[in-house]
């Protein structure tokens, strides 16, 4: 296939159809158990995302099928997540501006910025959502259609699902600035039409790996601060256990959610 146009559209539409959960996520009202419930199913989304990123790695990574590994992907896979990882964490001990009498774990403004935390998130999905758009370009540029089909709906559908982790750390806030979102939905949907051109173009295992291991350590990361929000005590005993009740429900949601639209 030739049509460069054609690919630009489609190619457009699986990155931006990340979109397509704003009218969800903008909803005026939403009870403290929806948000929590929603929270765990943005952390459930990602660990998905993990489990699928790292099982489109792993057969790059295996020169064969005796389970020898190739050492120098090997050596990017483990240097890229770690670098990645080890960056986010040096830039999150900056405390947010306001900060700086928080000194008390338990302090709510020693949590990290939202909007700091929703970055990181639009990064990670931005770095899975690039290998999504190589993928996409190779398909594309070796003219297999069926499989060209699977994978455009595969990506469009999973990208809809990742506007939820980007939002998760406002839920709950009264104030939502649109213009934030939106630029963070462009962080993570963009580089799907990047991804997209440089696999019409040119694609190699090595970038593959890159990009999907820098996403793994990014995701990873920002895991933990979600879960320790998502587990915070509440004021009563009663009123933890059924937020702990509610989250694990969420967790596994999320997770069943990812995988249904990427089984689809």
């Amino acid at each position: 296939m030739s049509d460069l146009p054609t690919f630009l559209v489609l190619t457009s539409a699986m990155g931006l159809s990340i979109f397509l959960s704003l009218p969800v996520i903008l909803l005026k009202q939403h009870r403290s158990r929806t948000i929590v419930f929603l929270n765990a199913a943005a952390i459930g989304i990602l660990v998905f995302l993990l489990a699928d990123i790292f099982s489109d790695v792993a057969p790059l990574i295996a020169g064969s099928a005796d389970y020898l590994t190739i050492p120098s992907l090997d050596l990017l896979f483990v240097v890229a997540v770690v670098a990645v990882y080890g960056g986010l964490y040096l830039i999150d001990q900056h405390p947010p501006s306001g900060t700086a009498g928080a000194t008390s774990p338990d302090d709510p403004r020693a949590e990290s910025n939202p909007s700091r935390l929703a970055l990181i998130i639009a990064t990670g999905i931005g770095l899975q959502n690039l290998t999504e758009g190589l993928v996409f370009g190779a398909a594309w540029s070796a003219g297999t259609l069926g499989l060209l089909t699977v994978i455009f709906l595969g990506f469009f559908l999973q990208n809809v699902t990742e506007g939820f982790p980007i939002v998760s750390p406002f839920l709950g806030s009264q104030r939502r600035n649109l213009g934030l979102i939106a630029s963070l939905f462009l962080v993570g949907g963009v580089p799907t039409i990047v991804g997209g051109a440089l696999g019409y173009f040119y694609t190699n295992t090595t970038l593959q790996v890159l990009f999907d291991s820098l996403a793994i350590g990014a995701i990873l990361y920002v895991i933990s601060p979600m879960l320790k929000t998502a587990f915070r005590a509440e004021p009563t005993p009663l009123a933890s256990y059924l937020k702990h009740r509610i989250v694990l429900f969420g967790l596994l949601a999320g997770f069943v959610l990812g995988f249904a639209v990427n089984a689809f």
